[in-house]
């Protein structure tokens, strides 16, 4: 199953981070101007239903994506949906400027933290009567545990959950049992599956912390949630320097002054990082679900998912992405929005049965069926990762919100990241200049 989650990690999460002054500027300003939803072009208008949707997969996926949703046939009326194709590349200007001038699209997957953007600001159609009427068709059991709280936020649901992008820890098995290294279950296991592949010259923490690829500090999180902590309070305000935080940097710093970590993972983008997998060079690691698809050749069938470590206290836990597709406001019928998700909803699974590329599915019945079933891996992440995964958001708050954009790709992150990887600070230390880092972002 082919798979691109492991690939750029801004594409499938950050929005108000990467947009920054520029784009978010333009929303800020456009939305006091414009006077909500109605007018303009923008939905479509008419009878006309425009639906905009990223290039999540592979050259199969959006080609398939269209045909759905142009095969819409409305419950009632004469609407139709018409399709285009998002490129990552400038995705959030596009976006800030469609929806600022009302010419934005009526439905839209986008960045993984979009819809909290401009939910902020007025432009989003809550999901609650959406979600309500799929109790009656089986649609609302279909997801996956925790997927629809993940997007709950005080007014509402802010979007639907659409694809999956989990980090999740590989091995190269080959090289576990040349090394004669047990698989590890827990921390000290690992350490110790650590210790014997580095004597035979190879690393255990293969992950990439270079320019655009943000790897590195998303699986830094993993281990404070894997520890039972996070970066958020229940207050969903930074919370960086807790001793569960603190435990679980020593924890990876350890394993950087053991030598266990690459030291030109400071620098590696994900290109890099699929090099040393597929050199051999990385026995274990942390990735997206995609990762030996995108290394590939004959190392590709070593790779293999690891079981959720427990952590020192028994926690399991690891951070992942729900993206999403969201309704807004300035549509021509917020009905047939609604009617619209639930038709693609019900026909989207070819797009996981022909291995587009989309990534994980958001419903149990896509899951089980027998064409996802042919990936072991994905099948381990749906069921073994998935239920014990967080958002951002953790440990205070299972959904995602406007101020997790502080700590996704941002550059206190990222000098937080560079810290620990280099062995250059003490763990509390770097907690607490994440901390003020983050309380300085307005």
């Amino acid at each position: 199953m082919s798979s691109n989650s492991s690939g750029s990690g801004f594409t499938r999460r950050g929005f108000l981070s990467l947009a920054g002054g520029v784009a978010a500027s333009a929303v800020l300003v456009a939305c006091s101007a414009d006077g909500g939803s109605g007018g303009g072009s923008g939905g479509g208008g008419g009878n006309t239903l425009k639906f905009w949707n990223m290039p999540w997969g592979g050259t199969e996926f959006n080609p398939l994506d269209k045909q759905i949703t142009e095969a819409w046939k409305p419950s009632s009326g004469s609407f139709k949906a018409t399709y285009q194709e998002i490129q990552w590349a400038n995705f959030t200007q596009t976006f800030s400027s469609a929806v600022a001038s009302n010419t934005g699209p009526a439905v839209s997957s986008g960045g993984g933290t979009q819809a909290f953007l401009f939910e902020s600001q007025g432009k989003i159609a809550y999901a609650d009567d959406l979600f309500e009427s799929w109790k009656s068709n089986g649609l609302y059991d279909d997801f996956l545990p925790g997927l629809i709280d993940a997007m709950k936020v005080e007014k509402g649901y802010a979007a639907i959950p659409y694809n999956l992008d989990m980090r999740v820890m590989w091995m190269n098995k080959t090289l576990l049992e040349k090394a004669g290294a047990d698989v590890p279950t827990d921390w000290d296991s690992y350490m110790a599956a650590a210790e014997k592949l580095k004597s035979i010259g190879v690393y255990a923490f293969g992950v990439g912390a270079g320019a655009g690829s943000f790897t590195g500090s998303h699986i830094l999180t993993s281990f404070m949630i894997n520890n039972g902590g996070g970066l958020f309070n229940a207050d969903q305000q930074p919370d960086a320097v807790t001793d569960r935080n603190i435990e679980a940097m020593e924890y990876v710093l350890e394993m950087v002054s053991k030598g266990y970590v690459d030291p030109g993972t400071v620098s590696y983008t994900s290109d890099n990082v699929q090099t040393q997998w597929r050199e051999r060079l990385f026995g274990m690691g942390w990735d997206g679900a995609g990762l030996a698809a995108n290394v590939a050749g004959d190392v590709a069938a070593e790779l293999e998912v690891v079981s959720p470590l427990a952590g020192p206290h028994g926690d399991k836990g690891a951070l992942y992405f729900p993206n999403s597709i969201m309704m807004y406001t300035n549509t021509p019928d917020q009905k047939m929005s609604e009617d619209f998700l639930t038709y693609y909803y019900q026909n989207m699974a070819p797009l996981w049965k022909e291995h587009t590329g989309i990534g994980l599915p958001p419903l149990k019945s896509i899951a089980e069926t027998p064409e996802f079933q042919e990936d072991a891996n994905a099948v381990k992440i749906i069921n073994e990762w998935q239920p014990i995964a967080s958002t951002w958001g953790a440990p205070g708050s299972s959904s995602l919100f406007l101020g997790v954009t502080k700590v996704d790709g941002t550059p206190a992150m990222d000098a937080f990241t560079q810290s620990i990887y280099s062995g250059q600070a003490k763990a509390k230390d770097a907690l607490e200049t994440l901390q003020k880092a983050l309380e300085a972002t307005a």
